[in-house]
Order: structure tokens, then C-alpha cells, then sequence
């Protein structure tokens, strides 16, 4: 077969081919001219995918650091363009475990703090309120959040928010117990003595 024939092979064995002879490689095989029958196999065609790491939340695919294997379209075409994912590197899951203990310690702190701050309110007694009296316990008003607020800042100088106080209806003088959601794990109980001027 010359160089300038559309189909030019090169076949190499470990025995000597003689002239005449010919290679039967299996079913699909092809001449190529000279006695020699070599076999063309053609690939399937191969879903390609990649592998992905979540950077947020994506509907109906998961949640962020989830590790995926999606269509290289969809990541090429959707994923990345919008930010959501990224292929997974050696380098990158480094980055993410990084991420997640800084995550830990950070979630650790927070509720070390919450839990300090229980054992303050736990020891500081409890915190005295003055109402304007009425007929024998009652008190104009009731003692709300926003007043507990004001005088835990006034008393312990803390900043405090006023949804997390889970607070008894109060009319009457006497003594009650209000609950102050701190974190999702610590709650603290404010003792609170209401009294007529």
C-alpha cells in the first residue's frame, strides 16, 4: 500500500508476516488491499462526567459540600458559570476541611460564650422591677421583653435581644422566672421579683 492510498496501516507482530497471508482479527474486520484484515472497533460513546463539590445549595441537587458527579454540560453550562460548584482538587478539599473546622471552633466559641453567660445570669440573683402598684398584687402595665432588656444593659452592661426572652405574663407583684434562649443549646433562667412602689 503506498503513502498516497486513503487507508494506510501499519501493523507490527511478533512473527513475520509473509506476503499473501492474512490477519483475522474477529467479526468486523476490514481489507486493506494486500490480504491484511485488520479489525476497526469504534468506541461507545461515553457519558462524560465530573466530579463536583456544592459551593451552596442547589434544588434538587443537594446541599452545599456535597461531593456530586454531574454531566459535564450541566456543570460547563450551569454550575459554574452561576458559582455554585467546583471540580474536586485534591487543593480544594483541603480548602473546604479548612473551612469546616474554622466553622467548628467558631460554632465551639459561640456557644462557650452562651454558656458563660448563663452562669452569670444564674448568679447575679435576681433582678428587681418596680411597677406602679393597683388594688392589692396588681400593677399598671405588665412587665414586657423590652423592660427585662433594659435592665439586664442597665445592671450587667450585656446586649441582649429581646426574641430570645420567653417571658410569663406579668400583673401581679411577686416573683416569676423568664426564660433567655441564649443558644440553640443553652438556655438561661432569669429570676425576676416585681414589686409596687
Amino acid at each position: 500500500m503506498a503513502a498516497t492510498d486513503p487507508l494506510s496501516w501499519r501493523f507490527s507482530s511478533s512473527s513475520p508476516l509473509k506476503i499473501g497471508t492474512t490477519v483475522r482479527a474477529g467479526a468486523g474486520a476490514y481489507s486493506a488491499g494486500n490480504g491484511m484484515v485488520l479489525t476497526i472497533l469504534a468506541q461507545k460513546k461515553v457519558k462524560k462526567t465530573r466530579k463536583i463539590i456544592l459551593k451552596q445549595d442547589v434544588a434538587e441537587l443537594g446541599k452545599k459540600g456535597e461531593q456530586l458527579e454531574v454531566r459535564a454540560g450541566f456543570y460547563r453550562n450551569y454550575l459554574l458559570p452561576s458559582g455554585r460548584a467546583q471540580i474536586v482538587t485534591p487543593l480544594f478539599l483541603k480548602e473546604m476541611r479548612i473551612e469546616e473546622e474554622r466553622i467548628e471552633a467558631e460554632k465551639r466559641r459561640v456557644k462557650e460564650e452562651a454558656e458563660q453567660l448563663a452562669l452569670v445570669f444564674q448568679t447575679v440573683g435576681a433582678f428587681k422591677v418596680k411597677r406602679e402598684g393597683g388594688k392589692g398584687k396588681q400593677i399598671f402595665g405588665s412587665v414586657t421583653a423590652q423592660d427585662l432588656v433594659d435592665i439586664i444593659k442597665a445592671q450587667l452592661n450585656r446586649d441582649v435581644d429581646k426574641r430570645t426572652i420567653s417571658l410569663p405574663e406579668i400583673r401581679e407583684t411577686g416573683e416569676y422566672v423568664a426564660e433567655l434562649k441564649l443558644h440553640p443549646e443553652v438556655t438561661a433562667e432569669i429570676r425576676l421579683n416585681v414589686f409596687a412602689n
